[in-house]
């Protein structure tokens, strides 16, 4: 069986979801090339080439790739309460629209297309790592910032304020968790090796629950936060029930999120199915 390729962030929440499988833990007959570990929006990037077989995209990016790529049941991230924060050094008039200078995570993260959706008029954009946005917003160089991952819990200790809760803004609008991230397998691989895949991340996820002080070198290993308290945090915001199984209502909120992207003319028109799995 050849090897599959596989890529997910070097965030705590997937380092914790997958220690268990790139360590040999997991009983499948599988074989996966050692993993690729890079930020999102690098994954976003490279799925739009189709250079993994396997990898974490943003749900925004799920949105482009569809032809070739298919949601997995498990490995996502989908709640409430953990969307990305529009956040600044003080107030900041967001009618100014194409005046302000906002930095988002990346043009295909789930951050930029919640931002694009929420304050349209807002055109001037500033791509940059999610590890670099606070530091920008808080010199100066941008009005604003769209943060994501560990950033959510350490703003205040730079001083900044949260002007928009990007997630809670969706859940008024839509009723539905927000959809932030997801793992996609490339369609070609076919549903058999697919649902294979699919359950050999549950069954790694499974594992860092029953075993969660296993993981915590290797989360600790490529996390930006090393802080203990933030690291769990973030696993605890980010890893939930969504995350072994998203089942019909996270496919609901996935559908729901892909519909709202596709009327603001952000995202493609698709009819592909998210899923192979049965």
């Amino acid at each position: 069986m050849d090897a599959v390729s596989l890529g997910f962030s070097p965030c705590p929440n997937d380092t914790f979801i997958f220690h268990a499988l790139v360590h040999g833990l997991v009983d499948t007959d599988i074989l996966f090339h050692p993993p690729l570990l890079e930020d999102v929006e690098t994954l976003n990037s490279r799925a739009m080439n189709g250079e993994l077989d396997v990898t974490k995209l943003s749900f925004h990016a799920l949105g482009h790739v569809l032809d070739d790529y298919c949601l997995l049941q498990a490995g996502s991230a989908l709640g409430r309460g953990c969307g990305p924060l529009l956040i600044a050094s003080g107030p900041v008039d967001l009618s100014q629209g194409a005046a302000l200078k906002i930095a988002i995570p990346g043009k295909w993260t789930t951050a930029s297309l919640l931002f694009r959706m929420f304050a349209p008029q807002c055109t001037s954009l500033v791509e940059m790592r999610f590890e670099q946005i606070m530091e920008e917003v808080a010199a100066g160089s941008v009005d604003a910032g769209v943060i994501i991952h560990e950033s959510r819990f350490t703003y205040r200790e730079k001083g900044l304020m949260c002007l928009q809760d990007l997630g809670q803004w969706w859940e008024k609008i839509s009723g539905r968790a927000i959809p932030l991230g997801c793992i996609a397998a490339k369609r070609s691989l076919g549903m058999k090796k697919i649902e294979k895949i699919n359950q050999a991340i549950r069954q790694s996820l499974v594992q860092a629950y029953e075993h969660p002080g296993k993981s915590l070198p290797y989360i600790r290993q490529h996390s930006q936060e090393i802080d203990e308290k933030v690291v769990q945090e973030h696993i605890g915001l980010y890893v939930n029930t969504y995350s072994l199984e998203l089942g019909d209502e996270g496919l609901e909120a996935v559908e729901t999120f892909l519909a709202r992207g596709r009327q603001a003319g952000i995202l493609p028109q698709n009819n592909m199915p998210l899923t192979m799995i049965e």
